[in-house]
């Protein structure tokens, strides 16, 4: 579904990432983890568009997306959550989520499917869709970014770092929910710092390391490497 091909990109004179390349199959998770400063995010931001890269490209289902604008891969099918979530606080739960849908509108028949849809994936939303979003804690806020990038039916979900300040309870939904999501047949790509969440999640998973890729392979494969088990798996 996507294919990042060599990729290199700076802020100012410092560079962020050095010839980044991977893949996402259709259907499948595919996790980029770690430490601050690795690359995820920048590399994520290429993706998108919200970033130009130096050299290399990004392929979206066969189609160079690498000078669209982020309207533009937004309409061909990708929603990205961001770290920071981006739920606007004085507005309801509900509003929210028609921000969401912004560009299906047109289609009200659909949209209210797709509500409906949205609300059975996280009921807690349909109880309190009239609530503003900027009294819902850190983890329900976390769930309303995603309920709101799923609005515009994506076929591919980028998450930046998802679990990033949320308790152990909430990331334990957040794993049913990824787990959820993607057995819907929507493909995941996401950055995380939580190597427990991204192992449990992934079909595959990109090891970075100061802008660039170190290790990939299965999860299974990754726990049979020395340097992940001392570096990532605390044993």
């Amino acid at each position: 579904m996507l294919k990042v091909e060599n990729i290199r990109a700076y802020y100012g004179s410092i560079q962020g990432i050095e010839s980044i390349s991977l893949s996402c199959k259709e259907g499948e998770v595919t996790s980029l983890i770690g430490a601050n400063g690795a690359g995820k995010t920048t590399t994520l931001n290429v993706i998108f568009g919200l970033m130009r890269p130096t050299a290399g490209k990004v392929i979206y289902q066969d189609t160079d997306i690498t000078s669209c604008s982020p309207q533009q891969i937004k309409k061909m099918g990708i929603s990205y959550i961001l770290e920071e979530r981006g739920v606007f606080p004085f507005m309801t739960i509900q509003e929210n989520l028609f921000l969401g849908a912004f560009i299906i509108k047109s289609d009200r028949k659909n949209f209210s499917k797709e509500l409906d849809r949205i609300y059975q994936f996280f009921p807690r939303l349909e109880e309190r869709k009239k609530q503003l979003a900027g009294t819902l804690s850190g983890g329900e806020q976390q769930m309303l970014a995603i309920a709101r990038g799923l609005m515009s039916k994506p076929k591919l979900l980028i998450l930046d770092e998802p679990s990033w300040g949320l308790a152990p309870i909430m990331v334990k939904r957040l794993k049913d929910t990824i787990h959820l999501v993607n057995s819907e047949g929507i493909t995941i790509l996401m950055a995380e710092q939580n190597v427990s969440l991204a192992f449990f999640a992934s079909h595959k998973i990109y090891i970075l390391e100061t802008g660039k890729i170190i290790l990939e392979g299965s999860p299974a494969e990754l726990e049979s490497n020395e340097m992940v088990h001392r570096a990532y798996l605390g044993r």
